[in-house]
C-alpha cells in the first residue's frame, strides 16, 4: 500500500499515516525545546507554552498545506480552474470537505497568538490565514495541479483559523511576557 516514498507524501492515506507517525517525534521536539529553554533561563510555563505552540503550529499546518498542493490525476494536463463567486461552492461541498477546509489553518490560528504577541488579535489571525490561503489557491491555479481555486476555500480556511484562535484566547501571549533583549534595554 505505502511502498514508495511518494505514497507516503503524495496520497491522502500516506499523508495521514505520516502525520500520525510523526506525532511522537513532535512530542520529543517539544520536550527538547522546553528543556533547552529552561536551561537558558526561560520560566518553566513560558518555555513549555512556547515550545508547544511552535511545534504544533508547524505539525498541525504543514500536512494540510502539503495535501492542498498535492497534484490531482490530470495535473499539468488541464489548466487551472477557478470559482470566484463567494458561497457558490459551499452549497455543493460535502461535510468532510467543509471540515477539512476549516482545519487547514486552524493550528496556525490556535498556536500563533500563543507564541507571537504580534498575532494577538483576531484581525491579524484572519489576515495571515486569508493571505496564506489565497497564496495556496493561486499556486493551485498557476501550477496546474488539477484543483479548483475557490474563494470559498479561502473563506473557510480563514474562518477555521479565527475559530481556533477564539478557542485558544485564554492562553494568548500577554504584553508583560514580551522579553526585551539586553541590547534594546541599553539603548
Amino acid at each position: 500500500m505505502l511502498d514508495k516514498w511518494q505514497d507516503w507524501i503524495g496520497t491522502e492515506t500516506g499523508l495521514v499515516a505520516s502525520t500520525v507517525l510523526a506525532l511522537p517525534v513532535a512530542g520529543l521536539v517539544v520536550c527538547a525545546l522546553a528543556v533547552f529553554r529552561r536551561a537558558g533561563g526561560t520560566p518553566t510555563g513560558w518555555a513549555w507554552r512556547r515550545s508547544v505552540a511552535e511545534v504544533f503550529l508547524v505539525y498541525g499546518t504543514l500536512p494540510f498545506v502539503v495535501l492542498t498542493l498535492t497534484p490531482g490525476s490530470q495535473a499539468g494536463l488541464v489548466p487551472g480552474r477557478t470559482s470566484l463567486v463567494p458561497l457558490q461552492d459551499l452549497l455543493e461541498m460535502d461535510t468532510g470537505q467543509i471540515i477539512g477546509n476549516l482545519l487547514v489553518f486552524s493550528a496556525l490560528g490556535f498556536c500563533a497568538p500563543m507564541r507571537f504577541f504580534a498575532m494577538g488579535s483576531l484581525r491579524r489571525v484572519l489576515a495571515v490565514a486569508a493571505g496564506s490561503s489565497l497564496m495556496i489557491e493561486i499556486l493551485q491555479y498557476v501550477l496546474w495541479l488539477d484543483r479548483v481555486s475557490s474563494v470559498d476555500d479561502v473563506l473557510l480556511n480563514a474562518t477555521g483559523a479565527v475559530l481556533a484562535a477564539l478557542i485558544s484566547r485564554r492562553w494568548w501571549r500577554a504584553r508583560s511576557e514580551v522579553r526585551v533583549s539586553p541590547i534594546c534595554q541599553a539603548a
